[in-house]
């Protein structure tokens, strides 16, 4: 506990001195790594940064990114289903707390953002086993990018997640490649018009992969 409560005011800290002398904060830094990490290792390393962060603002962005490394990781253990869980759990807990900091009654779009995060989670319990797991949380991962779509049709990553679960999912089960790809491009255009920082802004490596 004090070990946290050090990290913690270091964070403080240290965002407060970057800002009075102009420099990025700790979440600009973080989300900045982010943008560049491409394996479990470094998603692990920045979820526990994220998590401490998300202590010290109490903000719903902290608890975000920190639920969205925990996706990333996930994702890629896609194959390695037994070691998935923990992660999903933990990042579903950032998802709780990331709503618990919204005024969902205005804060639309940030709602948007948590939900469409919330549906990737549910889906890499998917990934746990798909025979068993897909049936349980693979409804729960649909209904959660829907409930984003409808607060925010043009979320460019909602439309992504859409995208990918068009690709994924077999044709008799309402499946379509084709629509998949055009669902895939219309994220890609969207997120062409945002501009890296500390608001979400990732989706164009994930569609461009989907795209090939």
């Amino acid at each position: 506990m004090k070990t946290i409560m050090v990290v913690t005011t270091l964070f403080v800290s240290v965002g407060i001195f970057s800002q009075e002398r102009g420099q990025p904060n700790p979440t600009a830094q973080l989300v900045a790594q982010l943008d560049k990490a491409t394996d479990v290792r470094d998603y692990e390393l920045l979820e526990t940064r994220f998590a401490a962060l998300a202590k010290a603002d109490g903000g719903w962005l902290s608890n975000y990114y920190a639920a969205l490394c925990d996706v990333r990781i996930g994702f890629l253990l896609q194959r390695d289903g037994e070691r998935i869980e923990p992660y999903s759990d933990r990042g579903l807990r950032h998802v709780q707390q990331a709503l618990a900091a919204l005024d969902t009654t205005v804060q639309r779009d940030e709602l948007a953002e948590v939900y469409t995060v919330a549906s990737l989670l549910y889906r890499t319990k998917v990934f746990i086993n798909p025979m068993t797991m897909g049936p349980k949380y693979g409804p729960v991962a649909e209904k959660y990018v829907q409930r984003a779509l409808q607060l925010n049709p043009d979320n460019p990553r909602a439309i992504y997640v859409e995208a990918w679960n068009k690709y994924h999912t077999p044709k008799a089960w309402g499946g379509d490649k084709e629509q998949a790809r055009a669902l895939a491009a219309k994220s890609l255009s969207i997120l062409a018009k945002e501009s890296p920082g500390t608001q979400p802004h990732w989706g164009a490596r994930e569609n461009k992969l989907l795209l090939k």
